[in-house]
């Protein structure tokens, strides 16, 4: 069974909410958690910043953006 619940700012997939808030994400700064994507699993994720289109968050949030406003990552639209 693929992984249903997922990282806004990484990406990775987890098969539970509760494994995906209780790790740490890589991609927080100062050690802090995974933080859940809320949005439905799709077949393509667009970025909410500059509208280009990815075809998993992972991939998405792996790239830089030109129009985000902080991190310089895309982040997925709900």
């Amino acid at each position: 069974m693929p992984p249903k619940f997922y990282c806004k700012y990484c990406g990775i997939g987890f098969p539970s909410v509760f494994a995906l808030v209780h790790a740490r994400c890589a991609k927080q700064g100062g050690g802090a958690n995974h933080v859940l994507y809320e949005g439905s699993e799709k077949s393509k994720y667009t970025c909410k910043y500059c509208g280009l289109q990815f075809p998993t968050i992972f991939a998405m949030v792996n790239a830089r953006c030109v129009k985000s406003p902080s991190r310089g990552d895309h982040e997925p639209a709900l």
